[in-house]
């Protein structure tokens, strides 16, 4: 039964949270420097961490994922940091749905003037 959780709970949360994540890596939060050189740095710095953030849990959605169909398969227990693996994925990708996975709506365009 902890195989099939954990199974849905990586097709339904932490892929579309990929998906969303990849989507929205270079994105700007909208607060801009004065000087061009810092906010360069600034954006790779952000760049960087959210692709490590993707990285991590593209491998534990892999290593829990392929754990689990291989006890469903095999018919065996599933190791005992599986569950640790995949409840840090759930964190993980409600963080980066949370923070730069979201879609932002766009801001309507004024009306000419009349």
């Amino acid at each position: 039964m902890l195989e099939l959780i954990v199974v849905a709970g990586v097709v339904v949360v932490a892929l579309p949270a990929l998906w969303l994540g990849v989507r929205g890596l270079t994105t700007r939060s909208g607060h801009y420097s004065s000087d061009a050189g810092a906010d360069r740095r600034s954006l790779a710095l952000l760049v960087t961490l959210r692709g490590l953030l993707l990285l991590l849990v593209l491998a534990l959605s892999a290593v829990s994922l392929v754990s689990a169909v291989g006890a469903i398969v095999r018919d065996l227990e599933l190791p005992s940091l599986v569950p640790v693996f995949f409840v840090l994925d759930l964190l993980l990708a409600t963080l980066v749905v949370l923070t730069f996975g979201r879609r932002r709506p766009r801001r309507r365009a004024t009306p000419a003037a009349r």
